[in-house]
């Protein structure tokens, strides 16, 4: 890490490190899962696979809004899945897994294809407000937390793996 005006400024290889290896094991953990095995419920309160996915997905948008890239997702398909939403009960207001899959690759081609091109100024930039109540931080400070957020959703996925029943290790 550098330091500009104090603030550290994580730098976008980190980032992109982070983002790479977070969707590569999404990716592992999801491998031979359908919709319907997306929408199985865990016995105690939490969220299921298609929700938590989502979820990655629609802050995966914000973090295009951030950087200045064209979201995948409509305003109202990342507020299904945004923070303090309903939880995905069943399939009734569901987007398909299938779908969320591909809009989070696009997300992911697009977010990792810009950050390789931003410069260390370009990071230093004050952040779009994608979350209310979220301090002033600069592009870097904003990215970074919101891929420490999404790592905290990916080590749910494995959970949700094994309550499909594939009863396997993959990562």
């Amino acid at each position: 890490m550098t330091t500009v005006n104090t603030k550290p400024i994580i730098e976008a290889c980190t980032l992109l490190d982070s983002a790479n290896r977070n969707y590569g094991v999404i990716l592992r953990q999801v491998a031979g899962l359908n919709h319907e095995q997306s929408l199985l419920q865990l016995p105690f309160r939490g969220n299921c696979l298609n929700w938590v996915i989502g979820h990655i997905t629609q802050s995966r948008n914000k973090m295009l809004k951030i950087v200045g890239v064209a979201t995948v997702w409509t305003d109202e398909q990342i507020a299904r899945y945004d923070r303090e939403s309903q939880p995905v009960v069943n399939g009734d207001d569901a987007m398909q897994f299938e779908q969320i899959l591909t809009d989070l690759k696009q997300t992911h081609e697009r977010f990792v294809e810009k950050l390789s091109s931003m410069s260390q100024d370009d990071l230093t930039l004050p952040a779009p407000e994608v979350i209310k109540g979220i301090p002033d931080w600069s592009i870097s400070e904003f990215l970074n937390f919101l891929l420490w957020h999404e790592t905290y959703h990916v080590g749910q996925t494995e959970i949700l793996r094994q309550l499909a029943g594939t009863n396997d290790k993959v990562i």
